[in-house]
């Protein structure tokens, strides 16, 4: 694994002695983190939750048609609500959605809640494109280039808030799994 780079930041003091019980996943759309995120819950014994497939589930329709339904802000609005219920479970792996990270509310419930590690999979643009081809009718930003582009910039930097960042382009899902792991103290 000497391609692994990781940037653990320091976190606050005391939050050190207070055990990891849960560990959030956050990255750019195909950044692994519904891939990553069963690989580490099964390896820490946990349960694993896409955020995206429970509000799927608790709202009985796809993401694509709640957003054509009721807009992006509804939508996000629910997905607050879903990772603030998440947020204190125990032994829990969560994938957010990308776009999670973006309401400040949700990074510092996150990035301040005792015993949880945030860690971002950062991904290149390029490698999104090819992890999402042909995902373009479940994820219609795909098809607007310049907009995805845009996104992917605003984001970043929230994204760089976490914890933890991986680089993962190259790695694999086992191999990032196994430096959550290591890093979350297991």
């Amino acid at each position: 694994m000497a391609d692994l780079k990781t940037n653990l930041r320091t976190v606050p003091e005391g939050a050190a002695r207070i055990p990891i019980r849960r560990i959030v996943l956050t990255g750019f759309m195909g950044s692994g983190k519904t891939t990553v995120g069963p690989l580490v819950a099964a390896r820490l014994g946990w349960r694993f939750v896409d955020a995206d497939d429970l509000i799927v589930a608790d709202t009985r329709m796809p993401i694509a048609d709640f957003f054509g339904r009721f807009g992006e802000a509804a939508f996000r609005d629910c997905e607050r609500e879903t990772i603030a219920r998440l947020a204190s479970e125990d032994a829990l792996v969560l994938a957010l959605g990308g776009g999670a990270i973006e309401a400040q509310v949700t990074r510092e419930l996150l990035l301040r809640s005792p015993g949880t590690l945030v860690v971002h999979l950062q991904v290149e643009l390029a490698t999104t494109l090819t992890r999402c081809a042909g995902t373009e009718t479940t994820r219609p930003i795909l098809a607007d280039r310049a907009n995805l582009s845009a996104r992917y910039e605003r984001r970043l930097p929230l994204y760089r808030t976490a914890h933890l960042t991986i680089v993962v382009d190259t790695l694999t899902p086992e191999h990032v799994a196994e430096a959550i792991a290591r890093a979350a103290g297991f």
